[in-house]
């Protein structure tokens, strides 16, 4: 048991020392893994997954969840238009257009969208595309959804982050 204990210590410190070992080399090349840079950009397209609902269990019962569109301005400075918010079903057929003309975003405002908990149409893979566009290149906004449902006294809630699809041209 003795030279269980022993080793064990033994491994633990190496271990220590390893990863203590990997960060001073981290930091001393001036890059870090878990640091990311500012991405400027003048526009974008970002695919945002959503859903209108979840299975659960063995007998896939289904949870309906709110979806709730958030697009948040994190340029401290500028401004940027979002031009359009169009929800698609899981087929990528467009559902909805939530804008008719574009909406102008001030210097770390943020608006949003919803989808109501009994609208059901966009199915397991509904998704948003979001385009918005600046004159000047600024932070790229922070664009997600945010589903929450309940049953019973259970609840449920999870965010999706969207992704880049297209670079303004």
């Amino acid at each position: 048991e003795g030279e269980t204990m022993a080793l064990s210590k033994s491994l633990r410190c190496r271990t220590i020392f390893f990863w203590g070992a990997w960060l001073a080399a981290v930091f001393a090349t001036g890059s870090c893994a878990f640091a990311s840079d500012v991405r400027l950009s003048k526009g974008q397209t970002v695919y945002v997954p959503v859903y209108s609902f979840i299975y659960y269990g063995n007998k896939l019962k289904k949870i309906d969840l709110t979806a709730t569109l958030s697009i948040r301005n994190t340029d401290p400075v500028h401004s940027i238009e979002v031009r359009s918010v169009n929800y698609h079903d899981s087929n990528g057929k467009l559902i909805k257009k939530h804008l008719d003309d574009s909406v102008p975003l001030g210097p770390l405002a943020s608006s949003h969208f919803q989808v109501a908990e009994s609208d059901l149409s966009g199915g397991l893979g509904a998704s948003f595309l979001v385009k918005w566009s600046s004159s000047k290149e600024v932070s790229a906004p922070i664009v997600e959804s945010v589903l929450i449902g309940t049953i019973s006294a259970q609840g449920i809630s999870f965010v999706c982050r969207g992704e880049v699809v297209r670079d303004q041209e």
